[in-house]
């Protein structure tokens, strides 16, 4: 019998029995490297801080905000916003086009005004 072990008594003194996750090496390392990055300051986790969070929070409202209306205006208001969206693209005058020539432009201008006036106004 091994005396160490037993109390005054002649009983086994109880011990806590070995945790074998613990021990385990893995679990170690892993505590071990969180420890590190907590010291150094870095997030393991990925969490956002509180100023991204608000962010994030901010941009969805506006998102929600934009469904919403967009829900909101009934399909009649919508094709008349429309329609009167191509009435004004369609009073606006249209581009020059490229494919004439300025030289060309230039050249009517002045024979219209040189054209010789009408017979009637030349008899006053």
């Amino acid at each position: 019998m091994v005396q160490g072990e037993a109390g005054a008594e002649g009983l086994i003194a109880p011990r806590r029995l070995p945790n074998p996750c613990l021990e385990s090496p893995q679990r170690m390392d892993l505590h071990r490297e969180l420890l590190f990055n907590q010291r150094i300051g870095k997030n393991v986790l990925n969490q956002k801080s509180e100023l991204q969070k608000a962010l994030s929070k901010h941009k969805e409202k506006q998102i929600m905000n934009q469904v919403k209306e967009h829900r909101e205006t009934p399909e009649l208001e919508r094709a008349i916003a429309e329609r009167a969206k191509r009435l004004e693209q369609a009073e606006q005058p249209p581009p020059a086009e490229e494919g004439t020539n300025p030289t060309l432009t230039e050249v009517r201008a002045r024979l219209r005004h040189a054209a010789p006036a009408s017979p009637a106004a030349s008899a006053h």
